[in-house]
């Protein structure tokens, strides 16, 4: 099973973590490292390295980091290029954390990386594109189309 780690700016990875334990439980190869104000990138890389080194169970690990170029991502980035089987994956949110884990078993950091890709693509959406999508249907339906 991929190990995931969530690193990001202050508090975004252990906010995200608690949030996704509170929805699915504990999750074994799940960690958490922030990056807050005044933490070395130095101090950051030793601790995303003990945090792979301590998810990792041979079939790899994914980085799912807060903002593209930031510190937590270039970190993780240059980590990742010293390991065939490592992915760094940008933007996360709350559905994309929960979902991944519970479909990586039994999927390779490439496929995993691709799929997390299509389903953050579908988790960010609005109220107005829900309810649209749903008057449109039922006005179908009404007209017996």
């Amino acid at each position: 099973m991929l190990g995931i780690i969530l690193t990001g700016h202050g508090s975004f990875a252990t906010g995200l973590y608690d949030a996704t334990v509170q929805i699915i439980g504990q999750q074994a190869q799940f960690m958490a490292v922030n990056f807050p104000d005044g933490l070395s990138v130095d101090e950051l890389e030793k601790q995303l390295n003990s945090a792979r080194q301590q998810c990792d169970q041979g079939e790899g690990v994914i980085f799912l980091t807060d903002i593209l170029g930031g510190s937590p991502f270039r970190t993780a980035a240059l980590i990742s290029f010293g390991y065939a089987n490592i992915e760094v994956i940008t933007g996360s949110n709350l559905p994309l954390v929960i979902e991944m884990l519970l479909m990586r078993d039994g999927l390779d950091a490439s496929t995993f990386r691709d799929m997390a890709i299509d389903k953050a693509k579908q988790a960010v959406t609005s109220l107005w594109h829900q309810t649209s999508n749903v008057t449109h249907h039922i006005k179908e339906c009404e007209d017996g189309i």
